[in-house]
């Protein structure tokens, strides 16, 4: 416990899934926290969650396609607890899915831009405020998909996401020296509501599971605690990494 205590936080996609997971154990230990979202009510009981817990929390709902959102989270975080040492950029969409030669470009864009370019408007701003706290730590949401894994109808989601590790990597080297880690982490399947979306049968559920070595899903809280060793000092030497939390679903086909 209070692995975090006394730091700041930003967390984005955090109305639900692995991003609210991810507060609440964020608040837990010990963090202040900016939730962002596009959702308002869902923001709303999660911040009440966390302070009936006896944890500190704001929400600010908005689009992660905005800079001019990226940088009011920053603001807020700064304004309201101080600094700012942690962001978890995990706000995501799985796309316009289907052949890749049916797949509008106004489909492929919208995906790069929730997935990708919103990692980098978010960064941006976030490094800015870092660098004058002396360091800190970023941590995106990509995805095995694209990186060991390839399923047909995902070409949006595969390519933005796998932007997502180049980008880490980018980061990690040019902010490296001012004591700012970027790393990635890369779910398998997670017991999502984007992950029921996508799977709505129970056949489907069933071969997606089934590509994992530990042939389930993870839960949300899993993927939180994977987080939280990025976010934390227990990885102070850990920067430019794309960390697989896929259950093993990077090691079979089977």
């Amino acid at each position: 416990m209070n692995r975090l205590n006394g730091k700041v936080a930003i967390i984005t996609g955090a109305s639900s899934g692995i991003g609210r997971a991810t507060a609440k154990l964020f608040a837990q230990e010990g963090a202040k926290l900016v939730v962002g979202a596009r959702r308002q009510a869902e923001l709303d009981s999660l911040v009440a969650e966390i302070v009936a817990a006896g944890g500190s929390a704001v929400a600010l709902a908005g689009d992660v396609q905005s800079d001019a959102y990226a940088q009011a989270l920053v603001e807020l975080a700064v304004s309201k607890f101080g600094h700012l040492d942690v962001a978890f950029n995990n706000a995501g969409t799985l796309g316009e899915m289907g052949p890749s030669t049916s797949v509008s470009a106004e489909g492929f864009i919208n995906a790069l831009n929730v997935n990708l370019t919103s990692g980098f408007l978010g960064a941006k701003h976030q490094i800015a405020a870092m660098r004058k706290n002396g360091g800190g730590s970023i941590i995106f949401t990509s995805t095995f998909v694209g990186h060991s894994f390839a399923f047909p109808g995902v070409a949006a989601y595969a390519a933005s996401k796998s932007g997502l590790i180049g980008l880490t990597q980018a980061l990690a080297a040019e902010f490296g020296p001012q004591g700012i880690r970027v790393n990635a982490i890369l779910p398998g399947a997670v017991d999502t509501d984007m992950y029921r979306d996508m799977n709505d049968t129970a056949e489907s559920q069933a071969f997606i599971t089934g590509l994992h070595a530990l042939k389930r899903a993870a839960q949300p809280e899993e993927l939180a605690r994977s987080v939280l060793y990025l976010a934390s000092d227990d990885s102070s030497f850990v920067t430019g990494t794309a960390s697989l939390v896929d259950g093993g679903a990077s090691i079979t086909r089977t």
